[in-house]
């Protein structure tokens, strides 16, 4: 097992790091909850577009139906020595009513167009309030590098 980092970066490069891996990661975990069932997690594919991260899933998934009955949700991009956690709030679009350049962009990335499906999906649009990015114990003092939806440094 490697250790983490333990060179201390600023807020401003932690940013910088947090939105390069927003552009170039493939998947992130997506938690949502239910006020009935409780939590519910999920690893999908995403896009980042330099605002919001696009997600598409079933329709009838458990991640649509709690993000339309609680749209605050949390991301977490997958690596536990260099945390990026985002919370926003969820907006779903039924395929046929998804933005055509955030849709186009999800298809180029992956090869994959969930609008052309015999079964129906949902995009969802999470544009965060909050982000978090930290390396190890140093940087948890300072970990928010996104406020009420302005970035920080």
């Amino acid at each position: 097992m490697q250790g983490t980092e333990n060179v201390r970066r600023d807020t401003a490069e932690r940013k910088r790091d947090a939105l390069e891996r927003l552009g170039s990661e493939r998947d992130i975990w997506v938690s949502t909850s239910h006020p009935d069932h409780g939590p519910h997690q999920v690893p999908l594919w995403f896009v980042w577009d330099g605002q919001a991260a696009w997600m598409c899933t079933g329709a009838n998934s458990a991640t649509v139906r709690n993000a339309r009955e609680e749209p605050r949700v949390r991301l977490a991009l997958p690596d536990a020595r260099n945390v990026v956690l985002l919370q926003g709030e969820a907006t779903c679009f039924p395929a046929r009513e998804v933005p055509q350049e955030a849709a186009d962009a999800f298809t180029d990335k992956f090869g994959w167009d969930p609008r052309q499906e015999d079964s129906p999906h949902v995009y969802l649009r999470v544009t965060p309030r909050t982000v978090r990015a930290w390396r190890g114990v140093p940087e948890l003092r300072d970990r928010v590098v996104m406020r009420d939806g302005s970035w920080l440094g």
